[in-house]
């Protein structure tokens, strides 16, 4: 069994009650988060709610043939599952990049990258489930000004080549 170590070093056995296992029902998702024009992020799991040290996660729904702004999550790692609908992300420091998820696919976006997340439908609102590697929801919001035709690319699996 493991223990907390309490302040002056005595042993601290933890309340599981208040301090274990917490369960937050879809419903109950928090709109009071960092917002970026074109979707609609909700936290579940972050500092103020649950006492999350090193994660942040939540939903983001876009409506059909919408598009966020450009924007980067500063130190922050991402990682986006598709619940429902078609994602198409842009990147770059020009938005020069593109590529398209759907459902079950995951997107990881590393620290400092410019993207744009566009729902590719025109009739499915876009679902997703979105977790990053702090509990502070980071939202630095871009002026770019987009390529007019991206490049697509392909995902290879480094470990896996074909």
């Amino acid at each position: 069994m493991s223990h907390a170590e309490g302040p002056h070093g005595h042993h601290h056995t933890p309340d599981w009650k208040t301090e274990g296992v917490r369960v937050i029902p879809g419903h109950s998702l928090d709109p009071n988060t960092a917002q970026t024009p074109g979707m609609d992020r909700r936290a579940a799991i972050n500092f103020a709610r649950v006492g999350a040290q090193k994660i942040w996660a939540g939903t983001v729904s876009i409506h059909p043939n919408a598009k966020t702004g450009a924007h980067h999550h500063g130190a922050l790692e991402s990682v986006i599952y598709v619940i429902r609908g078609r994602a198409r992300m842009r990147w770059g420091e020009h938005l020069e990049f593109t590529a398209e998820a759907g459902p079950g696919d995951f997107i990881f976006v590393p620290p400092y990258v410019p993207h744009q997340e566009i729902n590719a439908s025109s009739d499915e609102t876009l679902e997703c489930v979105l977790v990053r590697s702090d509990n502070e929801a980071v939202v630095v919001n871009l002026d770019i000004e987009p390529v007019e035709k991206p490049e697509t690319i392909p995902w290879i699996d480094p470990i896996h080549r074909a």
